[in-house]
Order: structure tokens, then sequence, then C-alpha cells
């Protein structure tokens, strides 16, 4: 009779088990250090980085198979767990990104999921006129335009503000986005931004500042914008202006006439430009004009709104990029003199009253 070792036969298959259970503990040791080893080395990238598109609907799965195929990550299967693990799998944007060199699994994941995509810019000119906003959109190769064709009426009704005037309600300022960004998106943006400051600033105006409301304000913003460029003038002369409507002068400054001579302005404005009618002749009518006429920077918003004090009426330009102030007509016209006409005197009855 033959009889079997069972003895034998469990104690091979108890050292079996065990083998298998340390081979088995040993690689999943090693699966834990190379899965934690992939999610804090860098990926392979070059120095210049890798610009990368998401496009919509793809998943983490198809990204990661997607850049472990490019030879960018060595495993699709460990950037998918690090996402579950995070429980972000399901979080990823779709867009434009940049990857640096230098970039591991963990930072990668995070920017595709928080949407750090690849930002463009566009900048608002401070003195920008609607009309070249709307050239500077219309020309932005990284905006999708939906507005190339409708009227400055049906911008305004697309970006939620119908009736409204366009002119100097967007902030100048640069302005960042993602590729196909819409150019309705990037309005509302910068017509917002214009709108916050004028709430922030409206309720620490200066007590005497004559325009009644922060659209007043903006209109005011426009024409100090326009006169000069020098920060330190700005609030002088809207010191100025705000004293001419206090005393109920006429603002006289050309460029109101300008703008409302609209396309047939040719670069010079002469005397029959200061008589022609247009709402926006403030050499004929008293009192702001009937919009702004540009996009006022921050600063000049600020100046339109906390004016310095002073008893200057009048200002002129003196060539350099300055001004020189005055309190009277006679000291005005003295400097007419030495400024614009060479201290050649010439007779003023032909100037309006006040000219600046």
């Amino acid at each position: 009779m033959i009889r079997t070792k069972t003895g034998s036969g469990w104690e091979t298959l108890f050292k079996l088990a065990g083998l298998f259970i340390l081979l088995g503990s040993v690689y999943g040791a090693w699966m834990a250090m190379d899965y934690r080893s992939f999610v804090n080395a860098p990926v392979t990238l070059t120095d210049t980085g890798l610009r990368y598109e998401i496009k919509s609907g793809k998943t983490l799965t198809h990204v990661s198979k997607d850049l472990a195929r490019r030879g960018v990550i060595k495993s699709a299967s460990y950037l998918v767990w690090l996402g579950k693990f995070e429980g972000t799998a399901d979080n990823i944007k779709a867009g434009e990104y940049h990857f640096d060199h230098g970039i591991t699994p963990a930072r990668l994941l995070e920017q595709i999921v928080d949407g750090e995509m690849l930002q463009y810019s566009l900048t608002i000119v401070e003195g920008w006129s609607f009309r070249q906003l709307m050239d500077a959109v219309h020309s932005n190769e990284f905006l999708l335009h939906t507005l190339s064709d409708y009227s400055d009426a049906e911008i305004m009704e697309q970006i939620g503000h119908p009736g409204k005037h366009p002119e100097g309600r967007f902030l100048p300022d640069t302005y960042h986005f993602p590729r196909l960004t819409t150019d309705v998106a990037f309005l509302q943006r910068a017509y917002n931004t214009m709108q916050e400051l004028l709430d922030e600033s409206w309720p620490d105006r200066a007590i005497d500042v004559e325009y009644k409301t922060p659209y007043d304000a903006l209109i005011m913003a426009s024409i100090v914008e326009k006169e000069t460029g020098l920060p330190s003038e700005r609030r002088q002369i809207a010191g100025v202006f705000n004293r001419r409507l206090q005393k109920r002068m006429r603002l006289q400054t050309d460029p109101t006439v300008i703008y409302g001579l609209g396309r047939e302005f040719d670069g010079n404005i002469r005397r029959r430009d200061l008589r022609k009618e247009t709402p926006y002749n403030t050499y004929l009518h008293r009192g702001l004009p009937p919009t702004p006429i540009a996009m006022p920077g921050r600063a000049a918003v600020l100046a339109a709104l906390n004016p310095l004090p002073g008893e200057e009426l009048y200002f002129v330009s003196r060539g350099d990029g300055g001004h020189q102030f005055s309190a009277t007509l006679k000291e005005h016209n003295a400097a007419v003199v030495k400024y614009q006409l060479g201290g050649r005197t010439k007779s003023f009855s032909s100037l309006p009253s006040g000219k600046l």
C-alpha cells in the first residue's frame, strides 16, 4: 500500500503560498515606491515645456494615455490613479495649457483640474474711443469673435446693457484670458471693471464736485484723460473744469469738439470747427457733453472725483507736454501769447470768450 505524505503536501502548498505572498508584498512595495516616485518626479519635457490642448469631452484617461504616448509621463495608469485618489479625476477642464519644464505629475494634474490655462492678453489703452476698442477686439486672434457685424447698440445689448451709450464704459487695462474667450465675455469684464471702480470711488468724491452722478464723473474723467497725459496735471485740470461748471462757464475744451466732429476731423482743429453745432461742442453749450468722449483710465476717474482746489479757470499748452494754468482771462491771454504765438501779440476778439 502506498501512503500519501499528507503533511508534506500541505507544507509545500504553504511554502508556495508564502512565496506568492512575499512576491506580492515585494511587488506591491515596489509599485507603491514607483507610484510615489512617479507622482513627485518631473515629467519628461524640453526646456521650453509643452503647449497642450485638452478638447471638450476628453477625460483624464484620454489625457493620461495621450501624454504617455508622447513620452511625457511613463505611466498612464498612475496619473489616472492619482486623480482617483485625489477625488479630482472627473474635474479636469478643457482648454489650452502650458506645462513648464520641471513640472511633476501631481502639479500637472492640479493645473488641469484648476483650469490654469495658457493666457493671452489685450490692452485697452487710456484715451481710446469705443471704435478703437472694437477694432482691437475684432483683430485679436485669440478671442472668439461673435460681434463682427453688430452695431454699437447691438453690442451693448449682447453684453447685457441695452440702451446705454458704449463710449467710456470700459476700463483701460491689460486683460488676460484663455484662447477662445468670447468677445462678449471680454467686453463684459472690462465694462464691469469700470462700473466697480465708479461704484467704489463715488462715495469718496470731493464734497464740492459739481456733477451729480457717477456717469457725470465718467464724462468728466474722459475729458481729463484727453486733455493731458501728465499724471501730475490730472487733478489740476479736473479742478479747472469743475470750477467752470460751478460758475456756469462753458468748458471750451477742444477734445469734445473733435469727438463731435467724428470722421470729419482731419487732424487739425479750425475756428469753424469751434463754431460747428454738435451736442459735444463745449464752446457752444454749457455743462458736460452728453456722453464720455473716450475711455478714461483709473487715474483720470479718481482725478475727476477729487479735483484739485484752487482758483485757476484756464490753461494752455506749453508745448512740452504740460500746461500753463491761469486764474484770470488776462493772465491766460498772456500765456497764449507766450506759449502759442511765440511772443507775438494778437487780437483775441475773434476767439470765443475764455477759450482754454
